[in-house]
């Protein structure tokens, strides 16, 4: 059977993603105006943007910072706001890359109950993620690669004790 070097995939509703610090973010906009590009790129009206800023003000937590240039931000600073932006724009599907990894402690459990809520209310999310506690928590499905193949996927709790089991051999 041949490998597949092609495909598409659907997207049916509002895609949402935190893989990159600063992806899709400009260094000399302040982070307000950052937000506003980042909401109007993923479909957001002026006015939709202008509901959901206050949530992700206070989600972010950054305060007056917000009125800096982003290239003046350390990297937890612009991970906060990129995944207040992700979240609190009530995406269907949200695609997270590792970031909950940073921040501070408390922060960090922000992320975790945001995304919780998701889950909760029946969205989709595509977690890359080494963390083996989390993608049980989060994933109903996972997929194992390594190098780039894939080893294994199905149900999360069996992929995880198979990799498990493989990475104590």
């Amino acid at each position: 059977m041949a490998e597949p070097d092609e495909g598409e995939v659907v997207v049916r509703g509002r895609l949402s993603s935190v893989l990159d610090l600063g992806a899709g973010f400009h260094p000399d906009l302040t982070g307000y105006e950052n937000l506003t590009l980042n909401a109007s790129l993923i479909g957001f009206s002026r006015e939709q943007i202008a509901a959901s800023t206050p949530a992700v003000i206070e989600f972010c937590g950054l305060g007056k910072f917000l009125e800096d240039p982003i290239r003046t931000y350390s990297s937890g600073m612009v991970m906060r706001l990129a995944f207040a932006i992700a979240v609190e724009l009530d995406p269907d599907v949200i695609v997270i890359d590792e970031m909950i990894a940073v921040g501070d402690d408390e922060f960090q459990k922000k992320c975790l109950l945001r995304i919780r809520g998701l889950r909760e209310r029946g969205k989709t999310i595509l977690l890359a993620s080494h963390n083996l506690p989390t993608i049980l928590e989060f994933c109903d499905h996972a997929l194992w690669l390594d190098h780039g193949k894939v080893k294994m996927q199905g149900r999360a709790d069996e992929v995880v004790k198979a990799y498990k089991s493989r990475a104590s051999m």
